[in-house]
């Protein structure tokens, strides 16, 4: 409703007694549009791209406002430009959050982002560098980066272990070693990284499950109290932009070169827009759409990492256009040129920000229905499977979709129980998560959503991988009813990992641990040492005659006498021992829990290091292909010459333990090969001929 049968009477009141007054006519009306400024939180860039469009295209005219559309420069914090009076709207991060928990009173208005593209991007300096090798470094970050400060913190890195520079906006500084690492977009500087060639380590919060609002806009209580239908106008056409923006990603490139900024050029627009989809995925959700629920995921992420206190109050922070409107009049008794000018004028504006928020309400509607049949067809026609289940666990919908990943129909699954979709090992995992959650909401409290890995049967008796994400379903009274639940096939991630963990930790000729796992594995079995008081022996073995076989051969029967090797020494060890290849033919046996007596210990290593000794002394045959194609067997003759190292507790250190192995191995090759030697800890230089 726009004005009241009551409040027209009074209205045509005062207008008559203006005609009485003026019988000429009432006096001219100006219709000057709200002056208002929007703060940017970067430079011009296509991620504001929906706002350029809203100006340019006279959504803002036609909401009777006029906005200021402000960017950022280098140490510009929008929420203080916006909090200090300087602008009445801006973009901003979800810390926005944490400045409300601080007292400061700001209005999130709509997430243009539903996922962050903030990220941290390294210079790369190794294959398996890590977020942990930022420690130390200087990392140039922006304001209102408190999601990639809280991604540190749950890592385990001090943030006082880092040298925070103020951001230049420039990824050239990163480029020019200026810095180490930088706060960044994922739709911006790789960019210009890739473009100059640039080696560099990517890292996201969503690693760890920090999967925030990106790019929100906001005001002030103060704005929103002195004028709901001029913030609710804002909102409207600024989201009516960022449609038209996403539909016309070429149209608005070029609009930005024209009219904004030369600072990049055309494609780097486009490149944006591209990168951009995937985070606003306006496929499946409207732009600006926020979840309440979604916020208090990510006060509770804050509040676990110690920022923000537990169960704080989201009231007032989100905007609520139904709750927030005011459409009280205002008449005031006084001289009558003046109340009937200004009663007019108010009038006046507030129906034309009425009339346009009515139109977007009902477009808005459509829009809504539109958007469930979507979501419909979506879930009907996913590849992931999406399921929902009642409070009970009982399923009450399993997407079509479930018939690719495990063979049962949707029918099927419906009608089976938690503990027969999942194995013997993931049930109690899903278990455990499921109580949490069931107890979490019957107590009111936020709901704790799960992610992990679980392994599924399928009909045909196999099994799959799945990655699983939940998150709690409300009724209408913001009740939980229900668990919403996505499962992924990552049956080719899994095998990806394992190859790469095959490639890490693991010789690519032998299948044996390599050096890195070698170096875990006595990490470990020096912990046991010194929790049990036992000792451990490390062998550093050589073949004494390999480099004949291979002159004689070549590599391809040399690989075939190591392959036999390594099955031989893994027959000779205990399955909690290891065997390793050090590298070429250099092979490493770590043997733990031997006795607690060095006497006994030495004894019991002399045992295994002789069978080894006896076991890699016996003939080989070896059947390999001439290039002819007949197959060929050769009888080599190969022993080994055995260096022994006994440690227990931290004595020594791991490099110790090594060099001490390979001193007495070359001892043993310098005794005339085939031979034993250990290392005496306790009288260095000192080789006792322990071989049989």
């Amino acid at each position: 409703m726009l004005i009241s049968p009551t409040r027209f009477r009074l209205f045509l009141r005062f207008a008559l007694v203006v005609i009485l007054i003026f019988p000429g006519g009432w006096p001219p009306l100006t219709h000057a549009l709200d002056a208002v400024t929007l703060q940017l939180k970067w430079s011009h860039a296509f991620q504001f791209a929906g706002y350029y469009a809203a100006k340019e295209k006279g959504y803002y005219r036609e909401a009777g406002l006029d906005v200021t559309i402000q960017e950022a420069s280098p140490g510009d914090d929008p929420l203080k430009i916006v909090l200090g009076g300087k602008a009445q709207y801006g973009v901003g991060n979800s810390s926005l959050i944490l400045a409300r928990h601080s007292g400061q009173p700001v209005v999130v208005l709509a997430a243009i982002f539903q996922h962050s593209p903030l990220v941290l991007i390294a210079r790369r300096q190794g294959p398996v560098q890590a977020i942990h090798d930022l420690a130390g470094k200087r990392l140039m970050i922006e304001p209102q980066s408190d999601e990639l400060l809280a991604y540190l913190k749950q890592e385990g890195i001090p943030l006082a272990s880092i040298a925070q520079i103020e951001h230049s906006f420039n990824p050239q500084d990163l480029i020019d070693g200026k810095v180490d690492a930088i706060s960044a977009y994922v739709t911006n500087e790789p960019y210009y990284l890739d473009r100059a060639g640039f080696a560099y380590h990517t890292y996201t919060p969503r690693s760890v499950g920090i999967d925030f609002y990106g790019d929100n806009l906001f005001t002030t209580k103060q704005e929103l109290r002195n004028d709901p239908a001029r913030v609710e106008a804002l909102r409207v056409a600024s989201l009516r932009g960022w449609q038209y923006a996403m539909a016309h990603p070429e149209e608005i490139a070029d609009l930005i070169v024209a009219k904004y900024s030369q600072q990049h050029e055309r494609e780097f627009y486009l490149f944006e827009a591209k990168r951009m989809a995937a985070l606003l995925r306006t496929d499946l959700i409207e732009i600006g759409y926020m979840n309440p629920g979604r916020w208090r995921h990510i006060a509770d992420t804050y509040a676990d990492l110690g920022l923000l206190s537990e169960n704080f109050s989201l009231d007032g922070f989100i905007y609520n256009a139904k709750s927030e409107r005011d459409l009280t009049w205002l008449f005031i008794a006084g001289i009558l040129l003046a109340i009937v000018s200004s009663v007019t004028f108010y009038i006046h504006r507030i129906n034309r920000h009425l009339s346009q928020a009515m139109v977007s309400s009902q477009k808005n509607h459509e829009l809504l229905r539109a958007s469930e049949e979507r979501h419909r067809l979506l879930a009907d026609n996913a590849t992931d499977v999406i399921w929902m289940m009642d409070l009970d666990a009982r399923f009450t919908y399993v997407s079509p979709s479930v018939e690719k990943l495990r063979g049962y129909t949707s029918d099927e699954v419906m009608q089976q129980s938690l503990a027969q979709v999942l194995t013997a090992t993931s049930i109690p995992i899903a278990e455990k998560a499921l109580s949490e959650s069931i107890t979490a909401m019957a107590a009111g409290q936020a709901f704790v959503e799960f992610r992990g890995e679980l392994e599924q049967p399928c009909k045909d008796g196999s099994t799959v991988w799945t990655e699983v994400t939940t998150c709690g379903m409300k009724n209408a009274a913001g009740e939980f009813i229900g668990i919403l639940g996505v499962t992924r096939n990552i049956t080719e991630r899994k095998q990806m990992e394992d190859h790469v963990r095959q490639l890490a930790f693991y010789d690519s000729l032998t299948r044996l641990p390599n050096r890195r796992l070698l170096n875990d594995r006595l990490s470990q079995t020096m912990a046991v040492s010194k929790r049990c008081a036992c000792y451990g022996a490390l062998m550093f073995l050589d073949l004494d005659n390999f480099k004949p076989l291979n002159d004689k051969h070549g590599h391809v029967v040399g690989d075939i006498l190591l392959l036999e090797v390594a099955n031989r020494l893994k027959n000779c060890v205990r399955e909690t021992d290891t065997v390793a290849r050090f590298g070429g033919d250099e092979f490493v046996v770590l043997v733990g829990d031997l006795m607690a007596e060095k006497t006994d210990a030495r004894v019991q290593a002399k045992h295994i290091a002789e069978k080894i000794r006896s076991s890699l002394a016996q003939a080989y045959f070896l059947t390999f292909a001439r290039e002819s194609g007949a197959e060929t067997t050769v009888e080599h003759h190969c022993t080994a010459s055995i260096g022994v190292a006994l440690f227990i507790h931290h004595e020594a250190s791991q490099d110790d333990i090594l060099k001490w192995a390979d001193k007495a191995m070359y001892q043993a090759k310098e005794a005339g090969r085939n031979q034993i030697r250990f290392y005496d800890v306790r009288d260095d230089g000192g080789y006792l001929p322990l071989r049989s």
